[in-house]
């Protein structure tokens, strides 16, 4: 008779869960009063080893026992996702940088009540690599009327939608945050020039010798100063900086543009015209179809460079001087 080894019987499958909360606190067992085993944080891997209500035992990496709420661990499939995106989104150009406001989950996919696993703390960097828009969920806030059988004349309810960035932290990690609370850390030179609108992302293209100090000049995306819009930005401007007067001008401005992240600067080589700054942008037509538009900039001058076979655009733009 063969023997069985008695240790594989009723064995369950090792079940993994993370630590989304800043950190957690391991009890001895789930009672009004109990004694603190450890601490876990952020981030850390644990096996779940039995659950209880909204409790669950865990065990961490160093083999630490104890009881925790459930609420602060998110599953090994939402770890995937994140890991997923790091992977999907690691060649993406940075638009700008940012601050946070208050400390911030760092979610899976745009909105509220999605998943997250990862925070930003108060005054924490963050690179922003793209935009989204979410429906915001009030609390308390009625269920949504069912539209089968409406009159055909009843106005429906519009939803509520908030911006939100894909952003990436200094550990790597990459998620989406609610955009209104992170702050763009845009120079001062160029912020003053926003004239009410949002700036969205800005670009260093090169940098020009003023006496004994080098200065950058800019390329900026700026936007309508409301959530929810269609478009990512509809206004680009280029700032150089006039050596002879000390001051920044504007280059070049474009309006009224469906412009979607991200947008790449570059450096190209125009032969007579030697290395120059080149940024693309991506600009969706009424049809929905997005097309690359190309420009040079050879300070103070910023034309469109045009792929083989397309027309010329009618110039919409008087160079202006910027005080």
């Amino acid at each position: 008779m063969i023997l069985l080894p008695a240790c594989g019987r009723g064995r369950k499958a090792q079940e993994i869960a993370y630590v989304s909360a800043p950190q957690a606190v391991l009890r001895d067992r789930v009672a009004a009063v109990y004694n603190k085993m450890g601490v876990v944080k952020n981030g850390d891997r644990v096996q779940i080893l039995e659950r209880d209500r909204r409790f669950a035992r865990v065990r961490t990496a160093g083999g630490l026992d104890g009881w925790m709420e459930q609420r602060y661990l998110v599953s090994q499939q939402v770890f995937e996702g994140f890991q997923r995106l790091v992977q999907q989104e690691q060649a993406d150009p940075v638009q700008a940088l940012g601050t946070t406001r208050n400390d911030t989950n760092i979610h899976i996919e745009p909105g509220r009540e999605t998943e997250h696993l990862y925070q930003l703390n108060q005054g924490a960097k963050a690179s922003i690599l793209k935009r989204a828009t979410a429906e915001k969920n009030l609390p308390g806030a009625a269920p949504k009327p069912a539209t089968q059988g409406a009159s055909p004349s009843a106005n429906p309810v519009q939803p509520i939608l908030e911006d939100w960035w894909l952003v990436r932290d200094s550990q790597g990690h990459v998620g989406w945050v609610l955009a209104r609370l992170v702050d763009l850390d845009v120079p001062l030179e160029i912020a003053q020039y926003a004239e009410g609108q949002r700036i969205v992302a800005y670009f260093v293209l090169d940098e020009v010798a003023d006496a004994d100090k080098k200065v950058a000049q800019y390329l900026v995306l700026l936007t309508e100063p409301r959530d929810g819009l269609p478009f990512d930005y509809n206004q680009v401007r280029v700032f150089t900086w006039n050596v002879k007067r000390h001051r920044y001008e504007t280059a070049y401005r474009e309006r009224n543009l469906n412009g979607m992240l991200p947008v790449t600067v570059t450096q190209e080589n125009f032969d007579k015209e030697g290395m120059l700054p080149v940024f693309v942008l991506r600009v969706k037509a009424d049809t929905g179809d997005t097309s690359e538009r190309k420009y040079k900039l050879n300070t103070p001058i910023v034309r469109r460079v045009l792929a083989p076979g397309e027309v010329p655009p009618k110039p919409a733009f008087k160079r202006k001087r910027q005080r």
